[in-house]
């Protein structure tokens, strides 16, 4: 089983919490939340007996949030572009 992609306790049906929690939130309310699971992981790895999972966890949350930057960025570049098209007509 892996504990860090994929632990079974964090799906519940066909739904893992993670895609309920954003759905919850904006974009934002979103990138902010990963950033403090992020944070939560590091924060710890020390002091719970798995360093190594812990990092692993906080290198999982740092990816996401990656991710949803990058895609939020493009989105942004694509409206931009869109936008400056249509002021040239």
């Amino acid at each position: 089983m892996d504990q860090v992609n994929k632990p079974a306790h964090y799906t519940q049906g066909a739904v893992e919490t993670i895609d309920a929690i954003e759905a919850s939130m904006n974009a934002d309310e979103f990138c902010a939340y990963l950033k403090g699971n992020a944070m939560k992981y590091l924060w710890r790895y020390r002091h719970k007996g798995k360093p190594e999972q812990d990092l692993r966890k906080a290198r999982w949350y740092l990816d996401l949030l990656l991710e949803r930057l990058v895609a939020v960025g493009d989105h942004q570049r694509r409206a931009s572009l869109v936008s400056s098209r249509s002021s040239l007509r």
